[in-house]
């Protein structure tokens, strides 16, 4: 570099710094950048040796890269000087600008700090501008602030030392230095800006591929799980509208995944289910229904929601997982079906009967509400200040008088009323008739209980064909059967046991014979506070009145 007595600078040094800056500018990577700037200053400013400490993410600075020596080079490349040591030099010496310049007067006493430097031997000056081996020059490098505004923090810095010329730097020698590692901070700003750039990418492209990869895994996995899947619009005019099935979905349902795109679940439930869809909840709920096939038929399934986001702020979807629950509701019915039907004639069970009886005998609720209890409690003093009682022709008594307010002792319930007992006035009633084979155990004793079966199982044929749909026909055990049948006044009931008895009394084949047996009937009618074994209890005595006033010859035919 030329001295600054000289007029002009050789065009040649120009060009040699101007393609040093764009090299800077150029460099593939940050640590190449760190490197052309090491090597510029020797190339282009005329030091022998320069050194580029670079600020750590901690604070402290490390030689990131080092010219003019290999020597030098391997033994300080890599090291770390504190912050504070840094600071300390920063602040000593002389102010050259930005530069910062400490003679061999003063640089003795930062021989023995944590900074890595490198001594270099020679004799001492012989003139005031003359260069000493233990003086020291730093070009801090500051990070480009906003424009007009205040320098940025600190890079790192410059440490340049032995001018090829022998004396300290002049007045251009200082302002190129200056220039220089102001070129050289923006240069290493950008490096860094592009390498983080480039992690950013290498990321993103990672996120990206396990992204694909957890697209296709689950893409995978919804066309090729071995039970129904479905993803459904969430919100909006079209929320719940299937847009996505698998095959296993579209073969349990029978329709094409084309036609499922048409329906949304509630399109497809059974009417009786829509309830239970619905309160079903969109975020993790489940429920158990059934779904239509394309013959019109239905399937039990379950329906299993969650929900899934497209992106971190892009619309929401439901998936339905549908598991064919098909065959566990058969078992489910059929064991709810022995549990309550006669394992020989399928009939209704007694504890089906009495269940069923109970669910039109309403009865008040139990409470320990005062109000109520004083309204349960009534007597005759009650009923002759306007409290009337009514009963039954069997003596069962119900209340008429009106509920405390705030009660509703029967829940709107549909209250079961008996017909009067001596006269057939049209009024309907809940009828049961108890049913009594006679003659089946000479049957049993004679040909076998094969033979006693074969019959109980015909009697129950022919009493479940003479009686209404919705009427209940039960075996209470043995040869004993009951009716349950609603909306009959006196005279209705009574026919019915008429055409139960002809029927009964028809020969039966049982074990390769014809045998017959005869029947006998009791009806008995059941209204609101009565038990359902009160009912049965009348229903079983009435019978019995009735078996004892017919001649024991005509209780069976043949």
């Amino acid at each position: 570099m030329e001295t600054e007595s000289e007029p002009y600078v050789r065009l040649a040094s120009l060009r040699q710094l101007h393609q040093v800056m764009a090299d800077m500018n150029t460099a593939r990577s940050l640590a190449d950048t760190l490197q052309t700037v090491a090597d510029g200053v020797v190339t282009a400013l005329g030091y022998e040796l320069a050194c580029v400490n670079l600020v750590r993410a901690d604070g402290d600075l490390v030689v990131a890269a080092f010219a003019g020596n290999p020597a030098a080079e391997a033994l300080i490349t890599g090291r770390v000087g504190s912050r504070p040591s840094w600071d300390r030099r920063l602040s000593m010496g002389e102010q050259w600008g930005d530069l910062v310049f400490i003679p061999h007067t003063e640089g003795w006493v930062l021989d023995d700090d944590d900074v890595p430097q490198w001594y270099t031997d020679g004799p001492a000056p012989r003139f005031e501008d003359e260069w000493h081996p233990s003086d020291r020059l730093f070009a801090p490098m500051y990070a480009p602030g906003a424009q007009g505004g205040p320098r940025g923090e600190l890079l790192g810095v410059l440490s340049v030392d032995r001018p090829r010329n022998g004396r300290r730097p002049g007045a251009w020698g200082r302002e190129a230095l200056q220039m220089y590692a102001f070129q050289a901070a923006i240069a290493i700003s950008n490096a860094r800006l592009r390498a983080n750039m480039q992690r950013a990418l290498v990321r993103l492209e990672r996120e990206q591929q396990a992204l694909r990869a957890s697209e296709e895994s689950f893409r995978q996995a919804f066309e090729y799980a071995p039970s129904g899947m479905a993803i459904a619009e969430m919100g909006g005019d079209q929320h719940g509208r299937i847009l996505r099935t698998n095959d296993a979905l579209c073969r349990l349902l029978g329709r094409p995944a084309s036609a499922m795109r048409r329906y949304s679940f509630s399109d497809l439930v059974h009417p009786e289910d829509i309830g239970t869809l619905l309160r079903t909840s969109a975020e993790g709920g489940r429920a158990e229904l059934r779904l239509g096939r394309r013959d019109g038929t239905y399937v039990w399934v379950s329906l299993r929601n969650s929900v899934v986001a497209d992106t971190a702020d892009g619309p929401r979807f439901l998936l339905t997982h549908v598991e064919d629950i098909e065959e566990r509701k058969r078992r489910e019915l059929q064991l709810a079906h022995r549990a309550s039907h006669d394992s020989l004639t399928g009939l209704p069970n007694s504890a089906e009967l009495r269940s069923r009886l109970a669910a039109r005998l309403c009865r008040r609720p139990q409470t320990a509400h005062p109000a109520l209890d004083a309204y349960d409690s009534h007597d005759t003093a009650e009923a002759a200040h306007g409290h009337p009682a009514a009963f039954d022709a069997n003596g069962h008594g119900f209340d008429f008088r009106p509920a405390p307010d705030g009660f509703d002792a029967y829940d709107h319930h549909v209250h079961t009323v008996a017909p009067e007992e001596e006269r057939d006035d049209g009024a309907k009633g809940l009828a049961v008739l108890f049913c009594d084979l006679d003659g089946f155990k000479s049957i049993n004793d004679r040909f076998g209980h094969n033979a006693g079966d074969a019959v109980l199982i015909e009697v129950a044929r022919r009493l479940s064909n003479g009686v209404r749909d919705g009427d209940t026909v039960a075996r209470l055990g043995g040869d004993e059967f009951v009716i349950l049948a609603d909306g009959l006044g006196r005279a209705d009931a009574q026919d019915l046991a008429v055409r139960l008895r002809n029927e009964i009394i028809q020969p039966i084949r049982a074990e390769g014979r014809a045998v017959r047996v005869g029947a006998s009937f009791g009806i008995g009618w059941a209204h609101c506070g009565m038990t359902a074994d009160e009912v049965l209890k009348s229903a079983d005595e009435r019978m019995y009145v009735e078996k004892r006033s017919r001649p024991k010859q005509h209780r069976r035919a043949g």
